[in-house]
């Protein structure tokens, strides 16, 4: 194998071409990083209103968790 030389510029800009090429090609990975971005949020006001004492009945809960749960599915 040979050994390839090149500037940090040249890594640089190949570097940001490889990363455009990803994301344009595969946008699922920045929609799931969204998506459980998200839900991290989500699930981090909900413990925090837990705290407080805000609760939610468990029927309600499982109802939401069982959407959630089918609309992944979905993707």
């Amino acid at each position: 194998m040979d050994t390839i030389t090149m500037s940090p510029n040249e890594l640089k800009k190949l570097m940001k071409e490889t990363f455009i090429d990803v994301l344009t090609d595969r946008k699922d990975l920045i929609e799931n990083a969204v998506i459980e971005a998200m839900e991290d949020i989500g699930l981090g006001v909900a413990m925090e209103e837990g705290r407080r004492g805000e609760y939610v009945d468990k029927t309600t809960f499982m109802k939401k968790l069982d959407n959630r749960v089918k609309r992944q599915s979905e993707i």
